[in-house]
């Protein structure tokens, strides 16, 4: 049975050092030593401060930085942000301060190796520097997604796929959420992280994972060597079947992970988080196919008062479906996939998802039954 540890903390350098020190304690990471190359994997989704909760918190970087510097080891920091610079990430999100006078390693994910993942997917490219550590440190935030539900410890080793091939692979695999899932599993057990930590002091709900959600200060980190344990337990702690979550779901049908956690720590649970608003990606007789994209199925939509027109969306869309002239943006509904890369990369909080009225109908009617 995996160990999940949930600890009460508030982002204060010693607190979270003390935490995080138990968590990385040699028994549970006995390869953090003298000459290993660790690389700390953070959620950096995009330019953003701290109260914004779209990242993980640069505290927890230092501290868990601090304790791999400590054993002894080579540390790097790394991922492949969604929009923006490396450098302008750092230095917004507060990590270049945060960081400074620590000898680590700073810098995104840019070289790739082909890995084999298994059925269906074969062999992706994946970040070089996470497949050749030789200790992954997993430092998630807890966030909803728009289309994944939430993007906890599993989901975020998906930011080991570098660049533009992320959008790529939304278009391939992301029409359909549990093949999705699978994907982001079968990433995850490529790469193996010796231990998942998910920030959850200042979370992140509502319509996820970027601007348009909301900051949900829950006071908690979560840690474990099993990172499928972690996001079972954060799910039961947010009011969650964890097989609503298509990673958990996958772990067990690929048999990773067995469904079995064991909670060190106060684990209360509440009931008022706020997930985000989801509908079926595909729905109805192949005929009715058109109807439903654009008149059933949620799908993104753009208040033109906030959008900048800066052209971050219909640059990373993977569909191609975003077009925009003088005043806004549009969506071509046929072959926008839903996969909401565009939400999550909005600077603005300008794109939200949103069901159209038929399907806001429809959904009412069944929920009358």
């Amino acid at each position: 049975m995996s160990s999940v540890l949930i600890r009460p903390a508030v982002y204060d350098i010693q607190a979270i050092r003390a935490i995080v020190s138990e968590m990385l304690s040699p028994e549970a990471v006995p390869a953090l030593t003298t000459g290993s190359r660790v690389l700390l994997k953070p959620n950096f989704l995009q330019p953003a401060a701290p109260d914004k909760a779209l990242t993980t918190h640069p505290l927890i970087l230092r501290a868990v930085a601090e304790i791999a510097l400590d054993s002894g080891a080579h540390v790097q920091i790394s991922d492949s942000p969604a929009i923006g610079s490396f450098a302008r990430l750092l230095k917004k999100g507060g990590y270049a301060e945060a960081l400074q006078g620590l000898d680590v390693t700073l810098r995104p994910f840019e070289e790739t190796i082909p890995v084999d993942v298994g059925e269906p997917f074969g062999t992706i490219d994946v970040a070089r520097d996470a497949m050749e550590a030789d200790v992954v440190i997993n430092l998630a935030k807890l966030k909803t997604h728009a289309q994944m539900t939430l993007t906890l410890g599993v989901k975020n080793l998906f930011g080991c796929i570098v660049g533009l091939e992320k959008p790529k692979w939304h278009m391939r695999a992301g029409v359909d959420r549990h093949l999705f899932g699978r994907l982001i599993v079968s990433i995850f057990e490529a790469i193996r992280p010796a231990y998942t930590i998910v920030d959850g002091i200042l979370a992140m709900e509502g319509q996820g994972p970027g601007k348009s959600g909301t900051p949900r200060a829950l006071g908690l980190l979560f840690g474990g060597k099993n990172g499928h344990a972690v996001d079972q337990v954060i799910c039961r702690y947010v009011g969650l079947a964890p097989e609503a979550l298509e990673t958990q779901r996958n772990a067990m049908e690929l048999s990773v992970y067995d469904g079995q956690a064991e909670v060190d720590g106060d684990f209360a649970g509440i009931n008022d988080f706020q997930f985000p608003e989801m509908g079926s990606l595909t729905m109805g007789p192949e005929f009715l196919g058109r109807f439903m994209r654009r008149f059933v199925i949620q799908r993104p939509t753009v208040d033109p008062r906030i959008c900048k027109l800066c052209g971050e969306c219909w640059q990373y869309c993977p569909a191609d479906a975003i077009t925009h002239a003088d005043s806004s943006i549009s969506f071509n509904t046929d072959t926008c996939i839903r996969c909401y890369c565009c939400l999550e990369v909005c600077p603005h909080a300008a794109i939200r998802a949103k069901t159209p009225l038929v399907g806001g109908i429809i959904e009412w009617m069944r929920s009358k039954r």
